[in-house]
């Protein structure tokens, strides 16, 4: 079974460039304290690193 990210918006993204909003927005979250699902693979990785900041992350089995 693959692992999965549980990821969190916890900061506003008032303030943030235009490329990390995007990048928050192709993760599937819209607003503040909303929780997506996401698989693991290294392109979620890469979106994750980029606004890691931002986000709050668990791993999911």
């Amino acid at each position: 079974m693959a692992k999965k990210f549980k990821v969190t918006l916890k900061r506003s993204l008032i303030g943030c460039t235009q490329d990390q909003r995007e990048t928050v927005r192709c993760l599937g979250l819209r607003n503040r304290q909303q929780t997506v699902v996401v698989a693991d693979n290294p392109a979620m990785r890469g979106q994750i690193m980029k606004v890691q900041h931002l986000l709050d992350v668990q791993v999911e089995k």
